[in-house]
């Protein structure tokens, strides 16, 4: 006679979100993860909170992040210095200055258009460009404009660079650096 298989006991709620943050290699957001988990959205975001304070008291190496309208594991900058040769791809160049100048106008203005973006900076936007290449801007529309420009905005991507959950989490302007893009 054999024994019985005794099946295995459902995996905690908690352990099912750190494996699904863990192979979605992205911020997964709480409906995403509420309608995979099959749960209500607000059980979800209570566990994601609880889960989040468990692994930062563990101290594992790695946490749960919100950004971009989601959830993803990280490693903390702290340890991400010490371990960069090991992570992948290898970081890009700084923007230059002009980059970021430009990046702001279009994060802070959006949409906007190419000619409205060199008014306000007094120059050229020939990095939206390579803003595009490295997919922290994107063509979002068309102006009503006589031509019908193309209009900017700013990427998840962006939100993800810059650890930002959303863009109401942009810091305010302060007087004397990009104030006047305000002023419309």
């Amino acid at each position: 006679m054999t024994d019985p298989v005794t099946p295995a006991p459902p995996p905690r709620l908690s352990a099912l979100i750190g494996a699904a943050l863990l192979a979605a290699g992205r911020p997964v957001a709480v409906r995403e993860l509420a309608a995979t988990l099959d749960l209500p959205e607000t059980t979800v975001e209570r566990e994601l909170l609880a889960f989040e304070k468990t692994l930062a008291s563990a101290g594992l190496g790695f946490v749960a992040e919100a950004v971009a309208g989601g959830w993803r594991l990280i490693v903390p900058p702290v340890l991400a210095a010490r371990l960069a040769p090991l992570l992948a791809p290898p970081p890009l160049p700084a923007l230059s200055s002009a980059a970021l100048e430009v990046l702001a106008v279009i994060a802070y203005r959006q949409p906007v258009t190419r000619a409205e973006i060199e008014a306000m900076r007094g120059g050229s936007a020939g990095t939206v460009v390579t803003l595009q290449e490295r997919e922290l801007v994107k063509v979002v529309g068309r102006s009503d404009a006589v031509g019908g420009p193309l209009l900017y905005g700013t990427t998840g991507r962006f939100l993800l660079e810059f650890g930002l959950v959303g863009l109401d989490d942009l810091p305010p302007l302060q007087e004397g650096g990009f104030s006047h893009l305000l002023r419309g």
